[in-house]
């Protein structure tokens, strides 16, 4: 829609073939329903949050900034709220707002939105385009000849959106390769039974830290350096919210990890449960705790660091006789205790299905498109926008924001 409304408003005569019934499916479910339509971040910031070829955006994303994404939606009736992370919603909470704002731009600019229809192919003379072939129901199928095409389809996260890959199909009918797509932004499924016994328990303010290794070999140690290896380095270090599923992992913390994710590559979590003290602060906590109820068994002093879920499984892991006194535990066994606090590991053995995945990394290789243009360097007239293209961020509305601004500056290009 941003593209054709780009490309109506330019020149020219524009149409929209959509496969579903109505307009911006995908839109209506993102936010939880209520649409993060654009992270209010500075300019400049904005690429340190994108995780695959950045700079590729970057004629994209200072052609048709988020100010200028929400200027749009404003002076179109529609209010928006900036929140904590600097994510921008629409005031109402409802991500209806936002596809309506802008199918009705969509429809005041004379675009010809066909809906319920298929491509079937995009075809090229040439070497530029010069026809798209599709069908409606149970029309017959029809060849219309067009100037410019450009190929917004989405990758394939949530294929019920009607997201199912029929961009990569054309791109790579027309000479293009792409580059593997793998569900992103998704939960991460666990090995440790112990996670499953913590289904549904949500977590705040805690650490998140993700490792990878070649398969195989052994990792260096995690808390420092040991036995003459290095110490290991996190490919993500971060701090929020998680939650506990039947499958393993999920929430934002662990959404924004699977950016990092590397199927081909071993992978393990270490969760810090108290990341606001360091592990000697940590120590004279529990201390203290230990202090206050000497004559208490193990599994009855633990009420005050962490919520009562999580106790059965902390002891089992620090292997401490739950009935043990707490005056007879050693300082090594509390040492220990201390050090699984701060690093609670799990053992990832792959994500969840694009039908979980937020967003779908890969696509498109962009060495094979204008960054200035978003035109094929291949076909002639040829155009791409969005998820379809190699490029993903984390969560935040970053990803919105790569179609407003691939859209609009496709749009534009294929006008002019």
């Amino acid at each position: 829609m941003m593209a054709a409304l780009a490309a109506a408003q330019s020149s020219g005569s524009v149409t929209i073939f959509e496969k579903n019934e109505k307009p911006g499916k995908k839109i209506y479910i993102t936010g939880k329903g209520r649409c993060n339509v654009t992270n209010a971040c500075a300019v400049e910031d904005y690429f340190g949050f994108v995780k695959r070829n950045p700079r590729f955006l970057y004629s994209a994303i200072y052609d048709y900034d988020n100010r200028a994404v929400m200027d749009f939606f404003e002076s179109n009736g529609c209010k928006l709220k900036v929140e904590r992370g600097d994510r921008v919603f629409p005031v109402s909470d409802h991500s209806s707002d936002i596809i309506n704002t802008l199918y009705k731009a969509v429809v005041r600019a004379g675009v010809n939105v066909q809906f319920g229809t298929t491509v079937l192919s995009v075809e090229a003379m040439n070497g530029a385009v010069s026809a798209v072939t599709y069908c409606s129901g149970d029309d017959p199928i029809t060849r219309e000849e067009f100037d410019s095409v450009i190929i917004c389809t989405g990758g394939v996260s949530y294929p019920s959106t009607g997201s199912t890959g029929d961009g990569y199909k054309f791109a790579e009918e027309l000479g293009h390769s792409v580059v593997t797509p793998l569900p992103s932004l998704v939960p991460f499924e666990i090995a440790e039974d112990w996670c499953r016994d913590l289904q549904g328990l949500s977590l705040r303010n805690v650490g998140l830290k993700m490792f990878l290794k070649p398969k195989g070999k052994s990792s260096a140690a995690a808390d420092g350096t040991k036995g003459g290896k290095k110490k290991e380095k996190p490919v993500y270090d971060g701090f929020g919210e998680m939650l506990f599923t039947h499958f393993g992992v999920s929430g934002p913390l662990v959404l924004t990890a699977s950016c990092h994710y590397d199927p081909s590559r071993e992978a393990r979590l270490l969760l810090d449960l108290k990341p606001a003290l360091t592990e000697e602060q940590l120590d004279k906590r529990v201390l203290r705790d230990f202090e206050e109820g000497l004559n208490k068994a193990f599994k009855n002093i633990l009420g005050g660091l962490f919520p009562s879920k999580l106790i059965p499984v902390m002891i089992r892991l620090s292997g401490i006789d739950p009935d043990k006194k707490v005056n007879e535990i050693t300082k090594e066994e509390r040492s220990a205790f201390v050090t699984l606090i701060k690093n609670l590991p799990m053992t990832v053995t792959g994500t969840r299905s694009f039908n979980e995945a937020i967003i779908t990394r890969g696509g498109v290789n962009v060495k094979e498109i204008n960054p200035s243009t978003m035109e094929s360097k291949l076909v002639k007239g040829l155009y791409f926008a969005g998820e379809v293209i190699d490029v993903d961020t984390e969560t935040g509305g970053f990803n919105l924001q790569v179609a407003w601004s691939t859209g609009h500056l496709a749009g534009l290009s294929a006008a002019e």
